[in-house]
């Protein structure tokens, strides 16, 4: 039931990709236009979201060439194995189960029971805090939440957060992820332990980051308030139930993760309280209808009108045949100013790879650096590169239709401002002479993908398109996407080093352990 095995440079559709990149790659984009149909060939229109890729320095015969590459690898079939449960994450024999957590089709009645009962506890304490029934230890409301967590367990949750601030009841969120002492010393200043939770998570209740700031945390909680209440103020989430119990914790307020649900893509779950407390349990089911939407999309479309499968081969193509190191991630929506660092994780964690799955080292490019800021903000920083500049950066543009306090005018402003920049990529401008500096080349690609409005359900079907296209490119580049070897061994020498163990250090990494520690 394991993945296909297959290096993708041997196929033939990869072959021909070769062949038809040395015939096209001097092109430019507008040339490509030419052909017929062009925009209906390259735009997928899809619920709310609208999908435009033709600007992209891509023909229609290339385009054709990599749905045969999807087809040759067996994505397919690949597809239905990610989600009827299949050991999928192979070097740790587990199955990749995160979209049963938004998944109103569940079979298999022990895990439907599992999830329904994660997304009872999820609602129970949401609507509690937020309808006063859950007050503080000493009566009064609960006004703030805490989350303690890293990696996964604290950037999915803060940007959707953020995200969706908009649709907020009133609780205030925090978040705390850096061992940085600092930092957290300064919320705490800011909070009352009258009328705050704070949510740690933990799938093992060890992560040292995490476990260091729920101490320090602690310390200050019982020095404000008392040990007793930390039954009231404190949930845990994690699979160790006697470490939370050992804290202090109820056992009524530890939530669990399921071991088929990887930290970066666990906010669906019980990760995601803090995100239901926020935005109410209502919001935070829209969100999750909306991330299945897409599931639904990527599983049933045909491959050339499904949207996070064109996505990932366009990223293919670049990484692999233009040899583009980054990707941008440009949402023109500050409330998603925080989607690029969230994507960077989740694509880089999970396809940053460079043995495939049947053990070999690539002879290709794997996962691709992902970076971006929000727009028109980006505008003013780094587009001067990505208009004039040596690289080519292909990018996603993401706006939205409506604005969500209906101010149409700035509004208008924000759209003019997305629509220039991809045409300026493509179109560039041409200047001779003594004005030769002003020239810019143009040819550089572009996704546009607009949706109607930012909604707890667009924004779960626009997380859920990108974890689809992770998992596609995973997929036809014949790499396990779920695992994370090289964070684990960078865990692994740090606890040598907190433990005073340097058996295995290097001279340099000795010597500035000891100026660091004089």
């Amino acid at each position: 039931m394991a993945l296909s095995k297959q290096n993708p440079t041997t196929l033939n559709s990869w072959l021909s990709l070769d062949k038809q990149f040395k015939v096209e790659c001097n092109d430019h984009i507008s040339s490509f236009f030419e052909e017929k149909n062009r925009l209906d060939n390259f735009t997928i229109s899809w619920q709310d979201f609208y999908l435009d890729f033709s600007k992209n320095r891509l023909s229609s015969t290339s385009l054709e060439l990599l749905i045969d590459l999807c087809t040759e690898t067996n994505l397919r079939n690949n597809i239905e194995k990610y989600f009827n449960g299949s050991a999928i994450n192979e070097t740790e024999k587990r199955s990749v189960l995160h979209t049963a957590l938004r998944s109103s089709e569940i079979k298999n009645p022990d895990l439907k029971q599992e999830v329904d009962d994660a997304l009872e506890k999820i609602t129970n304490i949401s609507d509690q805090i937020n309808s006063g029934i859950k007050l503080g230890f000493t009566g009064k409301k609960i006004t703030d939440i805490v989350n303690i967590g890293i990696g996964g367990s604290h950037l999915g949750p803060e940007m959707v957060t953020e995200a969706l601030s908009f649709y907020s009841l009133g609780i205030n969120p925090h978040f705390v992820s850096n061992i940085d002492p600092d930092f957290t010393s300064k919320l705490l200043e800011k909070l009352n332990p009258e009328t705050t939770v704070f949510i740690i998570v933990s799938k093992t209740f060890t992560t040292i980051e995490t476990l260091e700031n729920a101490k320090k945390i602690r310390k200050w909680f019982v020095e404000n308030a008392n040990e007793e209440s930390i039954k009231d103020h404190f949930i845990a989430v994690s699979n160790n139930t006697e470490a939370p119990k050992k804290f202090g914790i109820s056992s009524d307020n530890v939530l669990s993760i399921p071991e088929w649900v990887g930290g970066r893509f666990s906010l669906w779950g019980s990760v995601g309280l803090i995100i239901s407390i926020i935005i109410g349990s209502k919001n935070f089911k829209e969100f999750l209808k909306g991330a299945e939407s897409m599931d639904l999309h990527f599983r049933n479309s045909p491959f050339e009108k499904n949207i996070p499968i064109i996505l990932a081969v366009i990223s293919i193509w670049y990484n692999n045949f233009f040899k583009c190191e980054t990707e941008a991630v440009l949402p023109y929506n500050q409330f998603l100013g925080k989607l690029p660092d969230y994507l960077q994780q989740a694509s880089m964690e999970s396809n940053g790879k460079s043995i495939d799955r049947g053990g070999n080292k690539v002879n290709y490019e794997t996962g691709s650096i992902i970076w971006g800021s929000t727009g028109t903000n980006a505008q003013h920083a780094f587009f001067q590169l990505m208009h004039q500049g040596t690289k080519i950066i292909p990018s996603d543009f993401i706006a939205f239709k409506k604005s969500l306090y209906g101010d149409s005018k700035q509004h208008d402003i924000l759209i003019s401002n997305f629509l220039a920049q991809t045409n300026a990529l493509m179109m560039g401008k041409n200047s001779t002479g003594s004005e030769i500096h002003k020239n810019i080349e143009g040819n550089k690609p572009s996704n546009s993908i607009v949706i109607n409005k930012l909604t707890p359900s667009s924004l779960g079907a626009l997380i859920s398109m990108y974890e689809n296209k992770i998992f596609t490119i995973g997929s036809v580049l014949n790499i396990y996407s779920y695992d994370q070897w090289g964070v684990e061994l960078g865990k692994s020498i740090s606890r040598d080093i907190s433990n005073g163990k340097q058996d295995n250090l290097d001279k340099s990494t000795i010597k500035i352990s000891e100026i660091l520690k004089s």
